[in-house]
């Protein structure tokens, strides 16, 4: 028999802080923005990505849009964990034109982050000429306030693979529908009612499909997860789930929504991840993030 999982006892005890954004003023405090030109240091190079678009087959270098940026020394007091830098200022940029969905390396640049320290004198930067228009996105406030958070059930799997075990479901739960029955009623217990468009730093994502630590993991290791796993030697997969829940923690979560008569929209009504080892936040090598795109 196998031993029971207290499911709200757990979620509790996987609780992560995080940083939620709104464009709401009383969600808290201002500490970036959404879209507009970006700060960056006089010597900054605009990046690109060597592609074609949806519109557009033809394959160029493509300047990235540039997303948002975060004061982190306003973001300090709500990074009660101490992991992001506690100065400086964090920028996001991807290609909004070809939406890469972060499978394999072919996607390496397509999405961009940059941490300009308090040293760096910045300055606003025009758009680049060959930015389509749609593409530049309008400047909008984020507002931002700390918040416990909770896994959602395909982290849990990563954790206690277990529980997805065919013999634990009858065993435990009789069947795998009273299991995700008590999953939806403990979360919702600790959550309650949250309908707001999900933009936040740090935390647990709110998954659209399936967990993405051991995604980036073998992506980073060169495998192309927008195939099966069955070329991919077990040893090689099981390694790679033991590292991911070790070393990966999401960096930034943008949902689909609508800035104040912007439609922002990934893919059909999804969101964007960008993941960074944990080492590599640690030394502040966020040239290191990866981008996964997931939606419905």
């Amino acid at each position: 028999m196998m031993k029971e999982l207290n499911l709200l006892e757990t979620l509790k005890n996987m609780a992560k802080n995080a940083i939620r954004l709104t464009i709401n003023p009383k969600d808290g405090v201002c500490v970036g923005r959404f879209g507009g030109n970006p700060d960056v240091p006089k010597d900054f190079i605009w990046p690109t990505f060597l592609t074609n678009t949806f519109d557009d087959k033809e394959v160029k270098p493509r300047p990235l849009s540039f997303l948002a940026q975060f004061d982190c020394a306003l973001l300090a007091p709500m990074d009660t964990n101490h992991l992001l830098p506690e100065r400086g200022i964090l920028s996001f940029f991807y290609e909004l034109g070809s939406e890469t969905w972060g499978f394999s390396q072919k996607d390496a640049g397509s999405a961009k982050v940059f941490y300009f320290s308090e040293k760096d004198i910045l300055e606003k930067r025009e758009f680049p000429a060959d930015l389509d228009k749609d593409y530049r996105l309008p400047p909008v406030d984020f507002f931002a306030r700390a918040e416990i958070q909770y896994p959602d059930f395909q982290d849990i799997k990563c954790v206690f693979p277990e529980i997805f075990d065919t013999d634990y479901w009858q065993e435990i739960r009789g069947g795998f529908d009273g299991f995700c029955d008590e999953y939806d009623t403990a979360i919702e217990t600790l959550r309650g009612a949250d309908d707001e468009p999900h933009h936040q730093l740090l935390g647990w994502p709110r998954i659209i499909q399936n967990t993405m630590p051991f995604e980036c993991e073998m992506v980073k290791r060169g495998y192309d997860m927008g195939n099966t796993l069955k070329d991919i030697p077990e040893e090689t997969i099981n390694e790679g789930k033991e590292n991911s829940l070790a070393d990966w923690i999401l960096l930034f979560q943008l949902e689909s929504d609508d800035f104040d008569g912007y439609d922002l929209c990934f893919g059909d009504c999804g969101s964007i991840y960008f993941y960074i080892r944990k080492e590599e936040l640690k030394e502040c090598r966020f040239d290191q993030a990866w981008l996964i795109l997931q939606c419905y």
